[in-house]
């Protein structure tokens, strides 16, 4: 009878030991930074290996196998014009449920890894216009959710900024207008930083939270020589943004990126401005030699503190290990990009491609640039709803496919 009383109880312990939202949490109950390292609570070193959850609540083009229309923008754009506003919000919001559910966590984690990284956009935050929604935007209870899914599996969560207000990168990963208006804009960095002093009071006292990721790859290179002061009001930004995180929450890691797709981090002048900082940077296409990792070696040990590989990948399974390798050699955790995706092999798993996509892949190809130009080009409706809804259906986790070889190249077992 005594045992089948503390069965009774068990639960109600387990639920009374979860911090409450207004409740204060020891500072050693997170992850803290010593030196270039993460420890955790129990004083055991934590290296990040993980992956991304991209496109599923920041779409971006190539994942559709789209060329012109490679951000969310112009991908909600031309659905518009080929199915109409009405179907293609609803399309959104089912896509923000099918995409990642508890189905793709428990099996990240099953796989070996410890962690993931949940690139955003900021517009979840806003009454503005965006998947589905232009008011009461269910951000925090989106992520909230996979949130929870993460604590059930021990999976530690980075919250990435993936797109800021004004656009913080001037290309399509940030589902901008074309230049990094973020960092002129004083509207937008108010918005920037108020946010994240949003999401971080919110997440104060969650302790499987990491850390947060502030911007995603800002400054791309293509604004470098005409436009060098952008890259120096990075840091003041950076700055004026803990500021505003640490009126709400002291316990939690603020990750910083370097310019020029987290590669440039001469851009930091004041490296240790707050007591729990970490830097992220990113690497695609190079070969897997230590020279190409050494920069960031190096500024890691200027520094003396973590840095992590928030995102690579895109590769063939062969690169995938050797590059795997050559980061936990030198004490570079890495999280690869993106979990899943309708483009095949370079990712954990894929999601077929629904019949008659190249329908839907080829109207993204033709010139819409006038009202008359998007009536000629626009394909038939119902081809294009079907081949929508089987997508929806088909990024479910049951019904996706398990890439092996490249799971098995980052060391985890598929």
């Amino acid at each position: 009878m005594k045992k089948l009383f503390y069965l009774f109880l068990l639960p109600f312990l387990l639920f009374s030991c979860e911090p409450k939202k207004d409740e204060t949490v020891s500072a050693d109950r997170f992850l803290r930074i010593d030196g270039p390292n993460l420890i955790k609570p129990n004083g055991d070193k934590f290296l990040i290996q993980g992956t991304n959850l991209g496109n599923w609540i920041n779409p971006e083009g190539y994942m559709f196998f789209f060329q012109d229309a490679s951000s969310y923008r112009l991908i909600n754009e031309a659905f518009c014009e080929m199915v109409g506003p009405d179907f293609t919000n609803w399309f959104w919001n089912e896509f923000k449920k099918n995409y990642v559910t508890e189905d793709d966590i428990k099996y990240i984690k099953q796989t070996g890894m410890n962690s993931i990284r949940i690139p955003f956009h900021y517009k979840l935050f806003t009454n503005e216009d965006y998947m589905g929604l232009d008011s009461d935007h269910n951000g925090f209870g989106l992520i909230d959710q996979v949130v929870e899914w993460c604590r059930q599996q021990d999976l530690y969560v980075i919250l990435d900024m993936h797109d800021a207000p004004g656009g913080q990168t001037g290309d399509n990963i940030d589902d901008s207008y074309g230049y990094p208006w973020l960092m002129e804009s004083e509207p937008s960095k108010e918005l920037f930083c108020s946010i994240w002093k949003e999401v971080a009071e919110h997440y104060a006292n969650d302790t499987i939270i990491l850390g947060y990721d502030l911007l995603n790859e800002p400054i791309a290179h293509y604004f470098l020589e005409e436009y060098a002061h952008l890259n120096d009001s990075l840091e003041p930004l950076y700055k004026r943004c803990v500021d505003s995180i640490r009126l709400v929450d002291k316990n939690h890691i603020v990750l910083l990126a370097g310019a020029q797709w987290n590669g440039n981090f001469k851009v930091f002048k004041d490296s240790k401005f707050d007591d729990k900082l970490m830097y992220t940077c990113h690497r695609y296409w190079c070969d897997t030699l230590q020279a190409n990792i050494q920069d960031f070696v190096q500024f890691r040990d200027s520094v003396n503190l973590p840095i992590y590989m928030g995102e690579t990948g895109e590769n063939t399974d062969q690169w995938i290990a050797g590059w795997t390798r050559l980061m936990e050699r030198n004490n570079i955790g890495w999280h690869y990009w993106p979990y899943k995706k309708m483009v095949p092999n370079s990712c954990m798993v894929t999601i077929p491609k629904p019949e008659n996509w190249d329908v839907i892949v080829e109207f993204t190809k033709k010139d819409r640039g006038s009202f008359a130009k998007v009536r000629e080009a626009r394909p038939n409706q119902e081809i294009v709803k079907k081949a929508m809804i089987d997508l929806l259906e088909n990024m479910k986790f049951n019904n996706c496919v398990k890439n092996a070889g490249y799971i098995s190249a980052m060391g985890m077992k598929p």
